[in-house]
C-alpha cells in the first residue's frame, strides 16, 4: 500500500473578497461582489489538491487562532485532508489570516503570520509518509532540519517558493538540498537577482502562469502550454499546480506528462474563487 503524502506549512484562514471593480487604492473605498471564508495558504492547496485527485495526504500546521480554526478543521474535513497532526495555536497567538482581494485581472492580499508555522516535529511519525511537500521557503528556513527528519525517514522533498520582499542569498543551500523545487517566474526572477541558479535544485519547475510552465533537470528546459480557460480567481493556482506536477512525479512518469497534469490542475483552480474553492472531481480523469 503507498504510503500517504505530508504536506507541511503554514495554514490560514482567508477571507476572500471576489468580484472587485478593481483593488483598492489609498484613501478609496471598493465594494465586492462576494465574500467567502475558508482554509487557504499554500501546503494546504497542494494537500487539497492532491486528496481530490486520489491521494491520502495530510496536513502539518499550526491551526489559526479560535473562532478561525473551526472554519479551517471544517474544510480540511471537507476535502479529505488529514489533520491529525495539526495543533491549536500558540496561546495569545493573532489568528493567522490572510484578507484576499480579487479582480478578473488581478489580485492582491494582506496577511498576518503569528508564531511558528509548523508543531515539533519530534510530534510525527516521518517514516510513515512517502513524500514531503514544503508550501513556502520561508518555513524550511523557519524549519531547516525538515530535510533532515524526511531524509532520514527515506521520504522524497518538493518546495514551493512563496513570495518573499526579501529573499536571502543563503537561501540557495536550503533549496539545493530538495528534489523538486517549484517558484513562479517572479519569484525565480527574485532570487536570480541575488545570484541563486535558475537551476540549483535536482528539478526546478518554473509555473508561468497562462502560459503553462517549464520544467529543468540539468540546462535543458521542457515546456508545456496550458489550455486556455477564462479566470475567474488565480489564487492558489500553483498550489494547485505542485499537486498535479507531483502526482505524476511520483508515479515516475515523463517529465511532459508531468507538467501536463500540473497545467490541469492549475487551470481548474482559477475556474472558482478562492484558493482550493471547488476542487472539480474531473482533476482525478
Amino acid at each position: 500500500m503507498t504510503k500517504p503524502t505530508l504536506c507541511a506549512g503554514r495554514l490560514y484562514c482567508d477571507l476572500v473578497f471576489a468580484g472587485a471593480p478593481r483593488l483598492p487604492s489609498a484613501g478609496t473605498e471598493v465594494f465586492a461582489a462576494h465574500l467567502s471564508l475558508h482554509a487557504g495558504g499554500g501546503a494546504f492547496i497542494t494537500a487539497a489538491t492532491f486528496a481530490a485527485l486520489g491521494h491520502e495526504v495530510y496536513q502539518f500546521s499550526r491551526l489559526p487562532a479560535a473562532p478561525f480554526d473551526s472554519i479551517v478543521l471544517s474544510d480540511l474535513d471537507r476535502l479529505k485532508v488529514n489533520a491529525r497532526h495539526c495543533v491549536q495555536a500558540s496561546p495569545r497567538s493573532d489568528p493567522q489570516l490572510t484578507v484576499a482581494m480579487t479582480t478578473p485581472d488581478d489580485r492582491a492580499f494582506l496577511t498576518r503570520a503569528d508564531g511558528p508555522a509548523l508543531p515539533n516535529l519530534s510530534a510525527i511519525t516521518w517514516t510513515g509518509f512517502r513524500h514531503l511537500h514544503i508550501g513556502e521557503l520561508g518555513t524550511l528556513q523557519e524549519n531547516p532540519t525538515l530535510i533532515d527528519r524526511a531524509r532520514a525517514a527515506g521520504l522524497t522533498i518538493s518546495l514551493d517558493c512563496g513570495w518573499q520582499d526579501g529573499f536571502d542569498p543563503d537561501a540557495a543551500d536550503l533549496i539545493a538540498m530538495v528534489d523538486v523545487f517549484l517558484p513562479n517566474e517572479s519569484e525565480l526572477a527574485a532570487l536570480a537577482a541575488l545570484g541563486i541558479s535558475d537551476t540549483c535544485a535536482p528539478l526546478t519547475v518554473v509555473k508561468c502562469g497562462p502560459n503553462g510552465a517549464r520544467a529543468s533537470s540539468g540546462h535543458t528546459w521542457t515546456h508545456r502550454k496550458s489550455t486556455f480557460v477564462e479566470t475567474v480567481d488565480a489564487t492558489g493556482a500553483g498550489d494547485a499546480f505542485n499537486a498535479g506536477f507531483l502526482s505524476e512525479w511520483l508515479a515516475k512518469a515523463p517529465l511532459a506528462d508531468c507538467l501536463d497534469k500540473g497545467n490541469a490542475c492549475g487551470a481548474a483552480a482559477v475556474q472558482s474563487s478562492g484558493g482550493a474553492g471547488c476542487l472539480i472531481p474531473a482533476m482525478a480523469d
